[in-house]
């Protein structure tokens, strides 16, 4: 099998070298890069399976090639952050990455989180669903991994896809936090609420008419959430304060 690709993004040659030597001894080819535009060229180049982000970079800092990388690319993104800086946190999430990790990281951490976020990169598998998922202009076709709304294809990185998956192979069926959380992130990740909110937050504003007013994607309060079934109307639209 191919090897598969990471681009390490950090201005600090020392990380650079521990991730490459570390990396490339259990079968990954690393690329590296020292700033936001060199970043974004690399990324261009050379189609990475996943990039590890420092948010601290020069001339262009990680929040802003986060959110470029994410005007073209779909690529898994884990950021480098520093310790308990949570709204970096948030906000590398909300611009598009798949994971965060807190400096000083040990290096068993940072393998466990990218066998994590590429073992969420791969399609599920459809052999026991119906082709095509329609509801109401709503649509996902499995085989071909795509995604339509209101006549328009959606675009979704593969944490959103994954996400959507499970709702949606799930609808008109409550599923718990914990076990979307375990299914699309990993079991490490039960957890990890904030994930789920902003995950959910991204998909809303994807597909529904009014993400306020979801009529798709439904909150069950403390529980987890529901799509909603082909069998049954759209849910009428709930209060915007009980959409996430």
């Amino acid at each position: 099998m191919p090897k598969e690709k990471i681009l390490i993004v950090d201005d600090e040659a020392r990380i650079l070298r521990l991730v490459r030597s570390n990396l490339e001894p259990v079968g990954y080819k690393v690329l590296t890069a020292m700033d936001g535009e060199s970043a974004l060229t690399a990324a261009e180049m050379n189609d990475p399976d996943l990039i590890i982000l420092d948010l601290m970079l020069p001339r262009l800092d990680g929040f802003e090639v986060c959110r470029r990388l994410r005007e073209f690319s779909t690529v898994p993104i884990i950021i480098l952050t520093a310790k308990g800086e949570e709204v970096d946190k948030v906000k590398g999430l909300e611009l598009g990455a798949d994971d965060y990790l807190t400096k000083p990281f040990s290096v068993q951490e940072l393998l466990a989180r990218i066998k994590a976020v590429l073992r969420r990169t791969r399609v599920p598998p459809t052999q026991k669903l119906e082709p095509v998922f329609n509801l109401a202009g709503f649509s996902v076709n499995f085989a071909q991994r795509r995604v339509v709304s209101n006549g328009a294809d959606v675009k979704l990185s593969p944490t959103e896809y994954k996400l959507l998956y499970e709702l949606v192979t799930n609808a008109g069926r409550v599923v718990l936090h914990q076990d979307l959380l375990a299914r699309v992130w990993g079991r490490e990740y039960r957890d990890e609420t904030e994930y789920l909110r902003v995950y959910i937050r991204y998909l809303r504003q994807k597909i529904e008419e009014d993400p306020s007013r979801p009529k798709l994607i439904l909150t069950e309060p403390g529980v987890g959430y529901r799509f909603a079934a082909p069998a049954e109307p759209p849910a009428a639209a709930v209060a915007a304060p009980s959409a996430t």
